[in-house]
């Protein structure tokens, strides 16, 4: 899959952003946002020392209870975190920015399953794992290499993490995500990134992306917390992500949920800061909808378009980079649906002015299967968009009033000088629709969407294009890896 031209290292988008709230909307969801922290509080489970955080910090604390005086975590984020800074990568053609006006896009997360046509629905190896780093690496519109872009369950459950790292590292030029579960497998990651780029290199600037979910409502976990202080004590970047579905895990309405997203994100960002300040972070929203029927989450729905619009203003208001999801869908097949609540959670994120999206290919089954042909329809709809986020090109070329004057009227422009110039690269062209007549579809097997994109997969992966990586730094990343593996037994949980 080529573009025309270098491959962006993100998409920077030209359109304005789209706001759903007023500004006396949003200070409202402020408002109610702090009622919730100094009222009702957040608890910090299995943690003591981030309750002594917070205690010297002057915060109430009961148990593992915390509670936060009006203003303090917008004071107290506001005051150090970083409104934007670059991730880098080891080619640094492929370094990522992570604020502004810019956008970067990463693979699905965490899906224990994978699907194509040929193989079926599986469990996901380390065959597969390694496979989809590849097959990511090969897609220009893909800006990230990403983290557990399948769980690899053929794997010993407390080491696999060192395998998903390696094979980023190894398959992959692009930034990447550390392991996110606990201090120790977060300080693997550190200890992998020290050997890629040096010891000075990781102390300076980040190189890894931690993503802390909350355990909604209202909880973070020492799995989460552990791994949050090891990346922000490395100055590494932080996203603090409540994951909520709304009616089960937050309030079944919309306002309700933006209230409690902005409280349990922004309490988790001023623990970052207290810890360093200065670390970089950004505010999460992994926001969406269930059934009230079934209670099965839904997704591509108008309220999650509506919450991740209305997180982006919030997030810009707070000053940090937005964090959020993109082509999620309840389908179990790359079909219409799939395709449907894709584009409108991809589009809906982006209009948000999200930062960093996670999941911007491959997802199905509500995150249960990551799928080799809607990685690749979701490619070519990740490529639209950021041709769409382009704007409107106003040069002297694109104006092209020479051609319309060479032209005149009643005459056609097909062999006109300026498209000559300009066919290759002035529309969009995706790869996996099929645009011939009927009879020539037909005559070239009546193939859909999804079989074109099964062919569409293989080809990229026989084209991937090894970047290789330097055999000093490969050899001291594999000791290290067969070092932390002889240091504890074989186990199959987490």
């Amino acid at each position: 899959m080529s573009s025309e031209g270098p491959r962006a290292p993100y998409i920077s988008r030209q359109l304005e952003t789209y706001s759903v709230l007023s500004n006396e909307g949003l200070e409202l969801i402020e408002h109610n946002a702090d009622t919730i922290l100094r009222e009702t509080g957040m608890e910090f489970h299995g943690d003591p020392e981030i309750l002594d955080i917070f205690r010297e910090a002057g915060c109430d604390v009961q148990d593992t209870r915390v509670r936060f005086e009006r203003g303090f975590c917008r004071k107290t984020i506001q005051a150090t975190a970083p409104s934007h800074f670059m991730q880098h990568a080891r080619n640094p053609a492929n370094s990522v920015k992570l604020g502004g006006n810019a956008t970067v896009l990463c693979p699905s997360w965490g899906p224990p399953f994978v699907h194509d046509l040929d193989r079926g629905r599986r469990y996901a190896s380390h065959v597969d794992f390694v496979e989809l780093v590849k097959l990511h690496q090969t897609i220009p519109w893909l800006h990230h290499s990403g983290g557990v872009v399948c769980e690899p369950v053929d794997l010993p459950a407390n080491k696999r993490h060192l395998d998903m790292l390696y094979a980023h590292i190894r398959w992959s030029d692009r930034a990447f995500m550390g392991a996110f579960i606990g201090a120790e497998r977060a300080g693997h990651a550190i200890d992998m990134a020290r050997i890629l780029f040096g010891p000075d290199d990781i102390a300076e600037r980040p190189v890894l992306y931690c993503v802390s979910n909350t355990n909604a409502p209202l909880v973070l976990d020492a799995n989460m917390s552990g791994a949050l202080k090891t990346y922000a004590r490395a100055g590494q970047p932080v996203a603090c992500t409540p994951w909520v579905l709304t009616g089960a895990m937050s309030p079944t309405t919309v306002a309700g949920t933006l209230a409690q997203v902005l409280a349990e994100a922004t309490a988790c960002l001023a623990l970052v800061q207290l810890i360093k300040p200065g670390a970089p972070c950004l505010m999460g929203s992994f926001a969406s909808t269930m059934s009230m029927q079934s209670g099965a989450p839904t997704f591509g729905t108008p309220e999650a378009g509506l919450m991740v619009l209305a997180a982006g203003q919030l997030a810009r208001r707070l000053g940090v980079p937005l964090h959020t999801v993109g082509t999620l869908s309840a389908s179990k097949l790359p079909d219409a649906q799939s395709q449907q609540e894709a584009t409108w959670g991809l589009m809906m994120s982006l209009f948000g002015g999200a930062n960093l999206i996670n999941h911007a290919t491959g997802w199905l089954e509500g995150g249960l299967v990551t799928s080799y042909e809607k990685t690749m329809l979701d490619a070519d709809l990740c490529a639209k968009l950021a041709r769409f986020f382009e704007g409107i090109d106003l040069s002297e070329n694109a104006q092209a009033m020479s051609a319309i004057a060479e032209t005149g009227p009643g005459q056609h422009f097909l062999g006109s000088t300026h498209t000559r110039l300009n066919f290759m690269s002035a529309l969009f062209r995706p790869l996996t629709p099929d645009n011939n007549s009927f009879e020539q579809w037909q005559a070239e097997g009546g193939k859909d969407a999804a079989t074109r994109a099964n062919a569409l997969w293989k080809k990229q992966l026989e084209h991937y294009d090894d970047p290789g990586l330097d055999p000093a730094i490969d050899e001291a990343l594999q000791e290290y890896i067969a070092k932390v593996k002889s240091s504890m037994p074989d186990v199959n949980y987490f």
